[in-house]
């Protein structure tokens, strides 16, 4: 029986590859096994001897896609297209970007050791004209969502509307002046229609990671269930997997909320908190993700996703990530100012949130705040609550999902 011959397994029958043949392997050079059409090139990928499975074959014809955006998460999944042969353009607001990557296949700015591949062509800074736009099969939008709005009213008249292209946003957090998402700022600029199209794209995934080929799995939603697959399809990949779902709205929930936790486990680990207290922040950071996002309207599901508690849990432990690290960068759409007024507005409670917005706004002592939590009274673990739905109904009705007038 399986479970006998578990529980008879003893450590010593494991073999352990010796120190020293663990030295020589580190120091063999870059094997990548990937097919013929993958380019071969650098890839500074930690040395393996790992055989990565083959690249899954094309469903289609190979796209034209128009990135926005040449940052960390735009350029390397710009890079994850162009390997597998399709044509992208990647557009970025800085002069001398264009000239130097065209030129060099590297991005100044953002993973610079990383050679880019050949199928990535950079243009800007000027916005794209209207032929460029409806040249192309795919809109990939990788920018702060401070700029999201802006980007699409110049966007929206240069679209074809019998012909749109698939709309992808990797973007995360939520609009400061009106405490919006993404998706109800797609409805404002761009109609019902289009927002209803729009996929999402979320997880634990590490732009630095992600062009070594790591293994990485991410979740793709939108309302269209057959947008989501097509997306699903452009980018699936043994070592880039992804996971279609409904929930755009929990998906870009969880992008948001997930940093201000992120924030309360680098804040812990500085006042030399381990382990246990890493994991109980985690645990209940996602209890508290899960109320707001289920007061908000959101599946209580997508955040035992990966865009939930997989995003979570990555940015929770990784000293690599920008909230987790001294300082806590705030920016690019995510900042902890926008997400406190949400949380109000929805009444929920949730006082890891609380504790981390007063120690970064109001001015309050973090072992105060510490101490506060940590006297908390004891309260139920999992507890959903009892009215949820309220903001997302106004949401749904710009997109004709619900009768009624927009309130």
């Amino acid at each position: 029986m399986l479970s006998a011959r578990l529980s008879s397994f003893r450590p010593k029958q494991l073999r352990i590859t010796p120190i020293l043949s663990i030295h020589r392997i580190a120091r063999r050079p870059p094997s990548y096994h990937t097919s013929s059409f993958v380019q071969d090139r650098p890839r500074h990928a930690h040395p393996s001897r790992f055989k990565m499975p083959s690249p899954c074959p094309s469903p289609g014809p190979k796209l034209k896609v128009l990135v926005l955006g040449a940052g960390n998460f735009g350029s390397c999944l710009a890079d994850h297209l162009g390997d597998f042969g399709h044509d992208v353009l990647m557009w970025s607001r800085d002069d001398n970007l264009a000239a130097y990557f065209n030129e060099h296949h590297r991005n100044p700015s953002f993973l610079k050791d990383h050679v880019f591949s050949e199928k990535i062509r950079a243009v800007g800074p000027e916005f794209p004209d209207t032929e460029m736009i409806r040249g192309v099969d795919v809109l990939l939008f990788a920018i702060p969502t401070e700029g999201v709005r802006e980007t699409l009213i110049q966007l929206r008249p240069k679209l074809n509307e019998d012909n749109l292209p698939l709309l992808i946003f990797v973007n995360k957090g939520i609009e400061k002046a009106t405490n919006a998402l993404t998706l109800e700022i797609i409805a404002d600029t761009c109609g019902r229609d289009i927002a209803r199209a729009a996929t999402f794209i979320s997880g634990p995934s590490f732009a630095k990671e992600i062009v070594r080929r790591q293994p990485t799995s991410v979740s793709v939603a939108s309302i269209s269930q057959s947008h989501a697959e097509r997306a699903s399809q452009l980018f699936h990949q043994p070592w880039f997997r992804c996971y279609t779902g409904d929930d755009p709205i929990g998906i870009e929930l969880a992008g948001a909320l997930k940093n201000v936790y992120a924030i309360a486990a680098g804040i812990a680990d500085g006042l030399g908190f381990e382990n246990n207290t890493r994991a109980m922040l985690i645990t209940r950071g996602l209890s508290e993700m899960t109320r707001i996002g289920t007061a908000y309207g959101a599946n209580p599901l997508t955040f035992l996703s990966l865009a939930g508690v997989g995003d979570l849990f990555l940015t929770c432990s990784s000293p690599t990530s920008r909230n987790y690290t001294v300082g806590f960068r705030l920016g690019k759409g995510e900042a902890l100012d926008e997400i406190i007024p949400l949380i109000d507005g929805l009444g929920v409670v949730a006082p890891i949130a609380t504790g981390v917005y007063e120690v970064l706004y109001e001015g309050k002592d973090v072992e105060e705040r510490a101490r506060w939590l940590m006297s908390q009274p004891p309260i139920r673990e999992l507890q959903l609550p009892e009215t949820a739905g309220g903001p997302v109904r106004v949401l749904l009705r710009k997109l004709g999902l619900l009768e009624g007038n927009v309130e």
